[in-house]
């Protein structure tokens, strides 16, 4: 059995702690969170949970053997870094600290103590996602040309991330698991509509070798939420709509062809290939549980997570480039895409 402490009841806690709950060789033990009103939530539904205010009381406890992190992201590096000091295992709320310092200082605690670190990127643990990956990594599409994501809606508006932070790190997780190479530079601009406050929308263009480009735009301030990625290849196309009530995922078999001579533009030809379009078969576990699964797997094995602290830390070197650049109306920044060294 192994007993975990959640830290943190507000938004995502409950999913967290729901989902701990009803996975067989967990035991939730503790719960911590700073609003008594929160806590008597968790009273309620969990009668035989520990409640406490104080989040230093998990760390302190020699029963617990890990500790989910689910608070604002200020708060990720210090709570992280006491649960890794006091011996215990470590999932963390994406993004995963404020600054690359921060998650390469994780990284190198987790190693050094032997621990678990992992980064909950959600959208990676979903059948839909996990079967992109598949298809990219079979080759299935041909030559990746594109990923292309949209992700708006009317708020929730943040008080102390931008847009970028707070849902386009979602789509960097998705590209991060299904493409395969990393970006070696990226662009943003942004804007904020509400005076003193971060930006609400804001357009990401990353940059890969060879001819591969990546698109995102996020947005708080739409009329409509909108959940959809594109992936384009050379031999077929993807589209993820993670609203569609069924068929989330959708493959075309479109494209074009050349024919000719490549030598010559105008003796070229560009043809259109329009074939079948397909919806797969997918894994509908919820992604919580799957990851939860995932988590403890890795502690009893000492396997590296999927999302594990180099992953965190390749999203939030990212996050800072793109938080550079708009500030800067869209200059191009280098991105580091060295591993940390342990």
């Amino acid at each position: 059995m192994i007993n975990i402490g959640v830290i943190g009841y507000g938004y995502w806690g409950p999913n967290l702690v729901r989902n701990f709950s009803e996975i067989p060789g967990i035991e939730v033990t503790t719960v911590s969170d700073f609003k008594p009103e929160l806590l008597a939530k968790v009273g309620g539904r969990y009668p035989k949970i520990k409640l406490t205010r104080d989040c230093r009381d998990i760390f302190n406890d020699p029963e617990i053997d890990a500790v989910a992190i689910a608070t604002p992201v200020s708060t990720h590096f210090e709570l992280a870094l006491a649960a890794l000091q006091a011996g215990k295992h470590v999932l963390v709320e994406k993004p995963m600290t404020v600054s690359s310092e921060q998650a390469m200082r994780l990284i190198d605690e987790a190693e050094k103590r032997n621990l678990v670190l992992m980064v909950d990127h959600t959208f990676v643990y979903t059948g839909a996602v996990r079967k992109m990956r598949d298809l990219v990594v079979t080759n299935a599409l041909g030559d990746i040309y594109y990923y292309d994501s949209v992700r708006v809606n009317l708020g929730l508006f943040q008080h102390d991330v931008n847009v970028i932070w707070d849902l386009a790190v979602h789509d960097l997780s998705i590209m991060n698991y299904v493409l395969p190479s990393q970006p070696y530079a990226v662009s943003a601009t942004g804007m904020s509509h509400v005076p003193g406050e971060p930006e609400n929308i804001a357009y990401l263009t990353l940059f890969f070798a060879g001819n591969l480009m990546a698109h995102i735009h996020v947005n708080w301030l739409a009329p409509v939420k909108v959940r959809r990625t594109l992936i384009g290849g050379s031999q077929k196309m993807i589209v993820f709509d993670d609203l569609e009530p069924s068929e989330k995922l959708k493959i075309y078999d479109k494209g074009i062809t050349l024919n000719g001579n490549n030598e010559s533009v105008y003796q070229m030809m560009i043809g259109y290939r329009t074939g079948d379009m397909w919806s797969p078969h997918l894994d509908m576990t919820e992604a919580l549980r799957t990851e939860g699964l995932h988590f403890i797997d890795c502690i009893q094995t000492g396997n590296r997570p999927i999302t594990d602290g180099e992953a965190g830390l390749q999203i939030v070197r990212i996050l800072e480039g793109a938080t550079q650049s708009m500030k800067q109306q869209g200059r191009l920044i280098e991105l580091d895409t060295a591993k940390v060294a342990v």
